[in-house]
């Protein structure tokens, strides 16, 4: 198998292994809304540990896959997570999917990849410096706060939050990567260290955020983490390391116009009947002769 074949697989099983991921978070978050506590619940579940080490496996192959091929060729690959998360959230939920999700699901994938192909490229060989790096952890911070406040459509706006702090997550990692394969310096510098705690609090917070946002669904919220994760990632590269769109002025069209698209197929997603009507609900302790039910994924 060559290196561009092998790149693609790596790419299809880490879209898969995502998708699945985040079909059981949406699913225990289902069964556990309303219960006061649920964070805990959580942390006790079997199944929630299962999808968190799909998500790091994920992780480690959307890695992989980069060592074998560009970034404009693995970087849209990850999008096929949609593909494949809405239909099979449905099929664990009983129900069929729905010409409104695969309508929603095209055209968030469509403008998804518009976006991508102008904003990927060569990978960039710089880094961030330890202020930039604090700097842009103290303002996703600040954003994830505003985001993360008390009030309508928790959803959406936990899955934005997700998504930029997933998004920064990926843009320290290539900082960590970069400057800890830089043979003029040491491997462990202040800078490597203070950064790599960065990209796992970050990486931390965004699968924490992500289960609350499944609470309410799984195709929007998805969709949305999809899509401010690459525009958190693109902003970084774009300000602070001297990464262009592609394609000049076109360039700049194709990516307006790709945003516009994916933002209508969320909302478009958003109309899409919630999977965990079709969940039935776990009895509380009381209910069950205080005894701590199964989760089941």
């Amino acid at each position: 198998m060559n290196a561009t074949l092998l790149a693609v697989a790596l790419s299809l099983v880490s879209a898969a292994a995502y998708a699945c991921a985040a079909v059981a978070q949406e699913r225990l978050a289902a069964r556990i809304t309303g219960t006061g506590n649920g964070f805990l619940r959580l942390l006790g579940s079997g199944p929630w540990w299962s999808s968190v080490g799909l998500n790091a496996s994920a992780a480690l192959l959307h890695v992989a896959a980069l060592k074998y091929g560009p970034l404009t060729l693995v970087q849209p690959l990850g999008a096929l997570t949609l593909v494949a998360a809405v239909p099979l959230g449905a099929r664990l939920a009983g129900r069929r999917v729905t010409p409104l999700e695969w309508r929603g699901t095209g055209l968030t994938l469509i403008g998804l990849g518009a976006l991508l192909l102008t904003a990927s490229g060569p990978a960039p060989d710089d880094t961030l410096t330890l202020t930039e790096a604090l700097g842009v952890a103290g303002a996703t911070m600040a954003v994830i706060g505003v985001l993360s406040r008390p009030g309508t459509r928790p959803g959406l706006r936990h899955a934005t939050a997700s998504g930029f702090a997933s998004g920064v997550a990926s843009a320290l990692t290539q900082t960590v990567t970069v400057a800890a394969t830089d043979r003029s310096g040491p491997l462990l510098n202040p800078q490597v260290i203070v950064v790599a705690l960065l990209v796992a609090a970050f990486a931390a917070g965004g699968l924490l955020l992500s289960q609350t946002a499944y609470r309410g669904g799984l195709g929007a919220p998805l969709a949305v983490v999809t899509l401010a994760n690459p525009v958190a990632a693109a902003a970084i590269g774009l300000t602070l390391l001297g990464e262009r769109l592609q394609g000049g002025v076109a360039g700049l069209f194709l990516a307006a116009g790709g945003a516009a698209i994916a933002a209508y197929g969320v909302v478009v997603l958003t109309r899409s009947p919630r999977d965990e009507d079709f969940l039935p609900s776990i009895p509380s302790q009381a209910e069950a002769g205080h005894t701590t039910p199964a989760v089941a994924p």
